[in-house]
C-alpha cells in the first residue's frame, strides 16, 4: 500500500510559488525604504557641504573680503543646489550664511533649504 503524506492530495501544489509572490509584494516597500535611506543621505552629505562652503567662505572672507568670500563658497558646489552666499563683518568676526536646497532623490529637484553658518577672525594689519 503506497504511503500518503498528510494533507497532500493528489492535484494538490501545496505552497510552490509562494515565494515568488511574497517577493513581488515585498519589492516595493524595499524600493520605498531604498529611496527613504537615499534621501536621508542627501540631506546629511547637503548639511555636509553648507556648513564646509560656509567655513571656507569665511575664512577666504576674513582675509581678502566679501568677492573672494562669495567664490570661495562656489568653489566646490555645484550648480544643482541652488547655492546662495551671503557675507558680512559683524564686529571683529566675518561672518558666512550659505543656503542649499534639499534635494529629492538628486540634486536639482527640491522641496527645501539647509542653512550653513561659518565664521572667523578678522585679520587686520598691524598699524
Amino acid at each position: 500500500m503506497p504511503s500518503r503524506r498528510p494533507g497532500v492530495c493528489r492535484g494538490d501544489r501545496g505552497d510552490r510559488g509562494q515565494v515568488a509572490i511574497e517577493f513581488v509584494g515585498m519589492v516595493p516597500m524595499i524600493l520605498l525604504l531604498v529611496a527613504a535611506v537615499w534621501e536621508c543621505v542627501l540631506i546629511g552629505y547637503a548639511f555636509s557641504l553648507a556648513g564646509n562652503a560656509a567655513d571656507e567662505a569665511a575664512r577666504a572672507g576674513a582675509v581678502k573680503g566679501d568677492a573672494a568670500c562669495a567664490a570661495a563658497a562656489r568653489e566646490h558646489i555645484g550648480g544643482a543646489w541652488n547655492l546662495r552666499v551671503v557675507c558680512e563683518e559683524s564686529g571683529d568676526i566675518y561672518r558666512a550664511k550659505v543656503t542649499l536646497a534639499i534635494p529629492v532623490l538628486y540634486p536639482g529637484l527640491n522641496f527645501g533649504e539647509i542653512d550653513g553658518t561659518g565664521g572667523a577672525s578678522l585679520e587686520k594689519e598691524a598699524e
